[in-house]
C-alpha cells in the first residue's frame, strides 16, 4: 500500500460523502494520485461494520494495473440523529485531523489512508483506506482473550508513549475539551435520566444505583490535572481489526475510528478497554498482569509513571465505559444491536467499578 496522501477536491467540486457517489473515474483519479497505476472500470459496494456515527463501505473494484481489488470508505452516518451528533461534536473533523496530521507522529498501527475529503462548512467527508480483510473483528458484546487484550494494550501504549506530555498538542483546538463551567450540567447528568428510563428493565437495582452514584461524582471524575497525552476515548473491540497469521505483511492489530481523539489521562483508554472488552471475571483475573505489560511499553518511551500511580489512575477511570454507554446511547440513533452493546459496556464497567471501589475513590 502506498504512502498515505491527502486528496482534496477542487473548491467547487462536492465532497464524495456517500458510497453511492463514488464512481470508477473518481477511484481512478484518487488511486493514480496515490501512486498506483491503472484504471477502475467498474465498482460496487456493500456496507460493513456496525458503526453508528459513521458509515463504512467496502468497495469491490474491477480494475487493471496495480490497483487493489477492494478498498474501504468511511462517510457520515445515514441516521439523521447520529449524523447531527457527528457534526455538532466535530467527530468527522477530528478524525480527519488525526489521519492527516497526527497518525504519522505515533506508533500505533492504523489503516493506510489513500484519500481524505472534507468540507469544513458542511462536515461532509470521505476517508478512503486499505481493506484490512482477511483480518477479523470481535463483537463488542463478546470478549477478547488475554493475548488479544495484551496486544491491544501494547498498541495503546504506542499511541500514548510518543506524545506523552507533549505541550504542542494543546495547540490543536480539536484535541482540547473545554472544562465544564461552574453551574453547567455535565453531559452525563443531562443524559442520565433518559438512559435509566430506557434501560430500567435491563439493569439491576445495584446497577441503577451505580449509575446515580457516578452522576454525583462527575466533578471529581473530570478533575484530572496530571500529564496528558493522546487518547482514543473509544478504545474497544468494535474499533479494532485483529490480523490472521497468514497476513503479509503481518498486521496483528489495526485500530480505527478516530472520531473522538483528544487529550487526557492515558489510563482513561486503558480502563475503558479493560472494562468494556473483557467479561468481569476474566478482567479481574488478568488485569494486573495486563496493566503491567502496558506500563512496560509506556516506559520504553521514557514515560515516568510508577506502578502505584498507574494502578490508582486505572481505578479512577474505571467508570469510563459507563460514561460512554450513558452518553452515547442518548445522542445516537437507537438500534437493537446498539442497545445490547451499551448494556454490555455499562454492566461490565459497573462491575469493574465495584471490584476496584472506584466510586469510593472518586467520592461518589
Amino acid at each position: 500500500m502506498p504512502q498515505a496522501v491527502e486528496f482534496m477536491p477542487p473548491s467547487k467540486a462536492p465532497v464524495l460523502s456517500s458510497p453511492d457517489q463514488v464512481t470508477p473515474a473518481d477511484l481512478t483519479a484518487i488511486l493514480n494520485q496515490a501512486g498506483l497505476t491503472g484504471t477502475v472500470e467498474s465498482v460496487s459496494w456493500q456496507r460493513i461494520g456496525a458503526g453508528q456515527v459513521g458509515q463504512n463501505a467496502r468497495f469491490t473494484l474491477s480494475a487493471d494495473g496495480t490497483l487493489p481489488k477492494t478498498l474501504v470508505g468511511k462517510f457520515p452516518a445515514t441516521d439523521p440523529t447520529s449524523r447531527q451528533t457527528g457534526v455538532l461534536l466535530r467527530n468527522y473533523e477530528r478524525e480527519v485531523l488525526f489521519y492527516s496530521t497526527l497518525a504519522a507522529t505515533v506508533d500505533i498501527r492504523t489503516p493506510a489512508i489513500l484519500a481524505i475529503q472534507f468540507d469544513p462548512d458542511t462536515h461532509e467527508f470521505m476517508l478512503l483506506m486499505e481493506d484490512l480483510a482477511p483480518g477479523f473483528q470481535i463483537d463488542q458484546r463478546s470478549e477478547c482473550n488475554t493475548d488479544q487484550a495484551a496486544l491491544a494494550l501494547e498498541e495503546l501504549a504506542k499511541l500514548q508513549g510518543p506524545r506523552w506530555g507533549d505541550a504542542a498538542l494543546a495547540q490543536q483546538e480539536l484535541l482540547v475539551r473545554p472544562p465544564t463551567n461552574p453551574g453547567e450540567t455535565p453531559i452525563y447528568n443531562t443524559t442520565q435520566q433518559g438512559f435509566t428510563e430506557r434501560y430500567a428493565d435491563r439493569l439491576s437495582a445495584a446497577e441503577l444505583n451505580a449509575v446515580t452514584h457516578f452522576g454525583e461524582a462527575q466533578a471529581a471524575y473530570g478533575s484530572y490535572a496530571g500529564p496528558q497525552t493522546l487518547i482514543h476515548i473509544d478504545y474497544r473491540l468494535d474499533n479494532m481489526i485483529f490480523g490472521e497469521a497468514s497476513d503479509s505483511p503481518p498486521r496483528p492489530l489495526t485500530v480505527f475510528d478516530w472520531q473522538s481523539i483528544g487529550l487526557g489521562c492515558a489510563l482513561n483508554d486503558a480502563s475503558y478497554f479493560m472494562g468494556t472488552s473483557l467479561a468481569p471475571e476474566h478482567r479481574a483475573q488478568e488485569e494486573r498482569g495486563l496493566l503491567k505489560h502496558y506500563l512496560d511499553v509506556l516506559r520504553s518511551y521514557g514515560v515516568d509513571l510508577s506502578w502505584d500511580a498507574c494502578w490508582k489512575l486505572y481505578r479512577r477511570h474505571a467508570p469510563a465505559g459507563l460514561h460512554m454507554a450513558v452518553v452515547a446511547s442518548m445522542i445516537v440513533g437507537e438500534t437493537e444491536r446498539g442497545n445490547d452493546m451499551f448494556m454490555t459496556m455499562a454492566k461490565r464497567s459497573i462491575a469493574m467499578c465495584e471490584d476496584l471501589e472506584s466510586l469510593d475513590l472518586l467520592g461518589g
